[in-house]
């Protein structure tokens, strides 16, 4: 089994999958100990057997730029299962998303696979084959590779061939292909992957119910994911999550009140972080509490709990009827957003979501629609019906 390790080989590899409509593609990396993917190989594959490859990124003087160029090809859609960690790791080299893009896992759920289905089931399901794990968590960056993880790694592109190709006829047979569009949009939207060191808060706000909580957050936050960055370490290196949320709601304005909080390790108070972390804090509480818009997910939405409930209840019947994964469909937070106002921006109350489920919703909220238990199942009844 060969292993691409020089330029010219990866060009000629490329030349040849170029030709045809699809590509699958998939990659090993390591972030265990780092904040970016160390990217150790690459696999792609085409419609024909013979047309599989295995690249080294981490060969010697080799350069990936023909592979961006195939990922940069709108002609060819790219096939990825569960993308977006590959396609993060494809952004951070080279700055392009690839498009056409076409995520399996995404499709399965359009298709009534559940919402997170796996890679194994599909190939199951689909291809008719067995995956074998048995490499899943070797050390990809070591070298030599060997013959079983190269097998493996392989039969990843190869066995997803099929799986798109069965996924594709499933699409077009129920007409659902445009219904991934609006999830292909976001994955292949270089927002997705570029990772705002102000924008970090977001992750943690959820467990905050103060604008002065919020503000304080805001700055550590930002100062974390700004040291991990030029450190290229996990951000929990830094700073565990407990640790910033208990630093935003106490809000230590001194070293020794910053060494009282149990989540922060001994004599870390006294360190430069501890130092920066306390700069943080004192820009956050410098901000305008009533400037913080706090987001949907920390206010309270008054008495609106039996409403989210009924909601869900809808939504597993609706996702049973019509064949779909309730998660692509919509979220708790959408229903919490949909029971607090019936004008809610979600998705779910746009496009197709709308018509298979957010007028359903909305119905069902105001009185027009009713749920029926019957042999066991629920089932949707207009209440003007007799």
């Amino acid at each position: 089994m060969n292993l691409i390790t020089t330029t010219e080989a990866l060009s000629d590899a490329c030349s040849r999958l170029s030709q045809h409509p699809f590509v699958t593609v998939d990659t090993e990396f390591l972030r265990e100990t780092t904040y970016y993917p160390k990217l150790c190989l690459i696999q792609m594959a085409g419609p024909d057997p013979e047309n599989a490859f295995l690249i080294d990124p981490l060969a010697d003087g080799i350069s990936l730029e023909p592979f961006m160029a195939l990922m940069s090809d709108k002609r060819i859609v790219k096939v990825f299962h569960s993308a977006r960690q590959d396609l993060e790791i494809i952004w951070n080299l080279g700055s392009i998303v690839p498009e056409p893009l076409f995520d399996t896992q995404v499709a399965a759920m359009v298709c009534g696979y559940g919402d997170s289905v796996s890679y194994e089931q599909l190939v199951n399901d689909l291809a008719k084959a067995k995956v074998d794990k048995s490499s899943r968590f070797t050390d990809w960056s070591r070298r030599p590779l060997s013959d079983a993880q190269l097998t493996y790694a392989l039969s990843d592109v190869t066995h997803l061939v099929k799986v798109y190709e069965a996924l594709m006829v499933q699409l077009e047979k129920n007409g659902r292909l445009a219904w991934l569009d609006e999830e292909m949009s976001i994955l292949t939207s270089p927002e997705t992957y570029q990772a705002d060191p102000e924008n970090a808060w977001r992750r943690l706000v959820g467990r905050l119910r103060k604008p002065r909580e919020v503000a304080v957050l805001m700055e550590v936050a930002a100062w974390r994911e700004r040291e991990a960055q030029g450190r290229d370490v996990p951000r929990g290196r830094i700073l565990k999550d407990d640790a910033l949320i208990d630093i935003a709601t106490s809000a230590p304005r001194s070293v020794e009140a910053l060494g009282r909080l149990r989540s922060i390790p001994n004599g870390f108070e006294r360190s430069r972080t501890g130092a920066d972390i306390l700069e943080a804090v004192e820009r956050g509480l410098a901000r305008d509490p009533s400037a913080i818009a706090m987001p949907e997910r920390s206010r309270g939405r008054g008495n609106t709990g039996a409403v989210v409930d009924l909601l869900k209840v809808l939504l597993k019947a609706v996702a049973e009827q019509e064949g779909v994964a309730p998660k692509i469909v919509a979220t708790v937070e959408e229903l919490e957003a949909i029971a607090d106002s019936d004008h809610a921006d979600v998705p779910s109350l746009h496009g197709w979501r709308r018509t298979l489920f957010g007028d359903k919703a909305l119905a069902l909220k105001n009185g027009q629609l009713g749920l029926v238990l019957e042999r066991g199942r629920v089932r949707l009844r207009a209440l003007s019906d007799p």
